[in-house]
């Protein structure tokens, strides 16, 4: 599961997902790509599902290049506690994806290949997303 070695602040805020992505959204090491098409926090499991996913379509042929890393911890209070006593404890930790991020890269096989196994793993994220194609020239 990915997580950072050490933050600053246990705990952060909430924040807003307005506006696109300001920084990564186009294909920087691979041939094919993975868009995020609207705002969502993605969590490690399934960036990690997602990866895997890839991972065995590929078997031994190609690379998988994850553009995204959750480093935003979201708290969560126990189960049937009063109101107040403060802020939770760290459950989980989450990517925040604005729309046009490019989550995944792969290169290494065949373009059909490429868009079945880039397909199996939009299916474990919760958001709608694109596949891209580099245009060499």
């Amino acid at each position: 599961m990915l997580m950072p070695k050490r933050v600053k602040y246990r705990k952060t805020h909430r924040g807003r997902m307005k506006g696109n992505a300001k920084g990564g959204t186009y294909l920087a090491f691979g041939k094919y790509g993975l868009q995020a098409m609207e705002p969502a926090w993605i969590n490690s499991n399934q960036i990690e599902a997602s990866r895997v996913t890839l991972a065995r379509f590929i078997k031994k042929g190609g690379k998988v290049w994850v553009r995204i890393f959750p480093d935003k911890p979201v708290t969560k209070k126990p189960a049937e506690t009063r109101m107040g006593k403060g802020k939770g404890d760290p459950q989980f930790w989450v990517a925040v994806v604005k729309p046009g991020r490019v989550m995944f890269e792969m290169e290494g096989i065949p373009e059909a290949d490429a868009k079945k196994a880039l397909q199996l793993a939009a299916n474990k994220l919760p958001i709608h997303t694109k596949i891209l194609v580099r245009a060499d020239i």
